[in-house]
């Protein structure tokens, strides 16, 4: 698998928590957000806008 990448990140608990509760019944797994939404942010001028532009998380210990 060396076209996989290995990292770990900070997530805000309270949404994580609602993530899988979310996702429970279909599957939907935390890399496969991650690996769909990094697709969209590089090859979607629109929804890379949108991201850079949301400001609705709160910050604590690193910079959401």
């Amino acid at each position: 698998m060396s076209d996989v990448k290995l990292t770990s990140v900070k997530l805000i608990s309270e949404l994580y928590k609602k993530f899988k509760n979310e996702t429970i019944e279909n599957e939907f797994s935390l890399q496969k957000l991650v690996n769909r939404t990094l697709d969209k942010f590089v090859y979607d001028e629109e929804f890379r806008k949108k991201m850079l532009e949301h400001e609705n998380l709160h910050q604590s210990g690193s910079k959401f």
